[in-house]
């Protein structure tokens, strides 16, 4: 029998392995395409030391393997999940054949481009949407209308839009170019359609939003589609993983990660340096 100290919720657990975000194992549960041991499961309360006896989709499910992250030039027109209701092209399809199962380190919208981080870890993925890690994610944005002091003050100072207050924004205007402006902005937190929503309250309308940066990973000059990997050893100087250090995997007899695994080696993170 497990023991209770050493055992943890299955979304967790799949969710470490790559397999999908815990809300997505949720969903994937209640469609009953997790099993335990052969028994499909019913609800997302179980409990487990390791993954040796589950299956998704009737297929056993990896150990998990050494953290890996990926920077990825998402261009616009794809929609940042796995699957779409509506059929629209998802990022998730449009990677390279050769990548691995990862998971999307918070979203960018269908019309928006730019940054996206991708990795094959949930903990590492939960970490790093945090508000609580300070990482900025800075947007070169370009809006139809005539930017003033006074609205870029109101952003400045944090605004609330269709119900929803949103955190103050660090904003410059770059240039204006007849019709439309550029500008350059950055925030600690990304709410659905944050940057459209605030701006269209002070009477700018985005038509093109660009992410540049998150944190120390810059976008550079990866071409639109493409991924580059972050190598291991920045990973261990960015996040504090030793290279050697395997995320999420169980040790002997089954024991889930101690304190040396993923998730607790990134508390805090502190960002040394920009990262292309």
């Amino acid at each position: 029998m497990v023991k209770e100290e050493r055992a943890e919720r299955i979304a967790k657990l799949l969710a470490r392995a790559g397999v999908a975000s815990r809300r997505g194992v949720e969903r994937m549960i209640a469609d009953r395409r997790v099993a335990v041991q052969g028994r499909v499961l019913d609800t997302p309360a179980c409990k487990l030391a390791d993954l040796r006896q589950v299956t998704v989709d009737d297929k056993p499910v990896a150990a998990p393997g050494a953290v890996r992250l990926w920077l990825y030039h998402k261009p616009a027109g794809l929609v940042t999940t796995e699957r779409d209701e509506k059929g629209r092209a998802t990022v998730f399809s449009a990677l390279p054949d050769d990548m691995p199962r990862v998971l999307s380190v918070g979203r960018l919208d269908l019309n928006s481009e730019g940054l996206l981080l991708l990795t094959n870890d949930g903990a590492i993925k939960r970490r790093l949407e945090l508000p609580s890690t300070g990482w900025r994610r800075k947007y070169r944005v370009r809006v139809k209308g005539h930017p003033t002091g006074a609205m870029l003050n109101r952003l400045r100072a944090g605004i609330t839009a269709d119900g929803k207050a949103f955190r103050p924004m660090a904003i410059v205007l770059d240039r204006q170019q007849g019709a439309n402006a550029w500008l350059t902005l950055s925030l600690t937190e990304g709410k659905n359609r944050e940057i459209r929503r605030a701006l269209e309250k002070v009477g700018l309308s985005v038509n093109r939003l660009i992410r540049i940066s998150y944190g120390p990973f810059r976008l550079g000059d990866i071409p639109a589609g493409t991924t580059k990997e972050i190598a291991p050893r920045i990973l261990a100087d960015q996040l504090g993983i030793p290279q050697s250090r395997k995320a999420g995997r169980t040790g002997k007899a089954g024991k889930t990660p101690g304190p040396n695994s993923a998730e607790s080696a990134l508390a805090p993170i502190q960002p040394r340096g920009p990262i292309r």
